[in-house]
């Protein structure tokens, strides 16, 4: 499973890497996310996909599990 650290990054470049990195053939990433705008946008990007988006809340950070 592939890592992406995504915290920091301001739309809509969380979304491009993610997007990315599935079209590069990773069936499942871990996604690092520091902003709850951040997360919903990604879920908006990916669910449309076919993808399952877990969330874990991990202190002040998010843990998407993509699959």
């Amino acid at each position: 499973m592939k890592e992406l650290d995504v915290r920091g990054l301001s739309c809509p470049q969380p979304v491009l890497m993610v997007k990315e990195a599935l079209e590069g053939g990773n069936d499942e990433l871990k996604v690092l996310v520091s902003e709850a705008h951040v997360v919903k946008n990604i879920k908006k990007a990916v669910e449309p996909l076919g993808k399952k988006v877990d969330l874990v809340e991990d202190g002040l950070d998010f843990v998407l599990t993509i699959k």
